[in-house]
């Protein structure tokens, strides 16, 4: 049993014997299909959607129990900043390289937010070295 135990803890494989003493469960071994295959009948169980309701239902977005799936609605039904929320905001380097004083206000916001961040990371860098 020393031996057993000395292989589960150097391989990482737990012999049957030492399971079964133990109590531990493995898998289940998978049956042998039948003939004809399941493959048919799991295709069948796949439900078909149409191109039409493809395009005009956002599915899997429902976190109801009893609900259905959203409609998508035309773009002019959604907030004008949502369409800006992907866009690519400038880097710390390359407000850097800007003068602040011509920065709109929002990249002006995003470069002080930037440049405390760095200095933080920096600080903490130098307290964790010492």
């Amino acid at each position: 049993m020393a031996m057993a135990l000395r292989r589960v803890l150097k391989h990482g494989v737990i012999p049957r014997e030492a399971a079964q003493v133990v109590g531990i469960r493995g898998f289940a071994i998978a049956s042998k299909a039948k003939k004809g295959g399941k493959g048919a009948a799991d295709a069948a169980k796949t439900p078909v959607l149409s191109k039409e309701l493809k395009s005009t239902t956002v599915f899997g977005a429902n976190i109801l129990k009893e609900g259905s799936d959203p409609k998508l609605q035309p773009d002019s039904e959604y907030p004008e900043w949502l369409w800006h929320l992907l866009d690519k905001r400038p880097m710390l380097s390359e407000l850097r390289r800007k003068d602040a004083k011509t920065l709109p206000y929002e990249d002006l916001k995003r470069f002080v937010k930037l440049v405390n961040r760095a200095r933080i990371k920096e600080q903490n860098a130098l307290t964790a070295k010492n």
